[in-house]
């Protein structure tokens, strides 16, 4: 299973709309004892993502799900606004915050990274 974008994936993630903000989800599935690596890398993340203008919005272990097949839950959801998908680009390009994404890549069976774009003002029209 794919923990990791590619180059590939990345270039065109930040061609589709390069000055767009987005919130990424995250969907998290653990090694045996990947809650502790994962911790150690969002505080690693963490000055990275401020930097360029980022914030974590939420961080939640998961439950059991209450709709889906056994097997669907995940461990944890992560989301991550950034100000654009240039800055998400800039932030897993830069050498200091790759020197510590082994913590990330280490601690996961299974990863999901989806940009989001915000729907609020189409659904509610405010």
């Amino acid at each position: 299973m794919a923990v990791d974008p590619t180059g590939a994936s990345l270039k065109q993630f930040v061609q589709d709309r390069p000055d767009s903000p987005v919130t990424m989800l995250n969907l998290l599935r653990f090694r045996e004892g990947g809650e502790q690596g994962y911790a150690a890398y969002l505080r690693h993340f963490r000055p990275h993502a401020e930097r360029v203008g980022a914030r974590i919005l939420y961080y939640g272990l998961g439950d059991r799900a209450v709709v889906g097949e056994a097997g669907q839950s995940w461990d944890a959801v992560l989301l991550v606004a950034y100000p654009s998908r240039r800055a998400f680009s800039q932030m897993v390009r830069d050498e200091e915050y790759q020197r510590g994404t082994h913590l990330r890549t280490e601690s996961l069976t299974e990863a999901v990274l989806q940009p989001t774009d915000d729907a609020w003002r189409t659904v509610w029209g405010d």
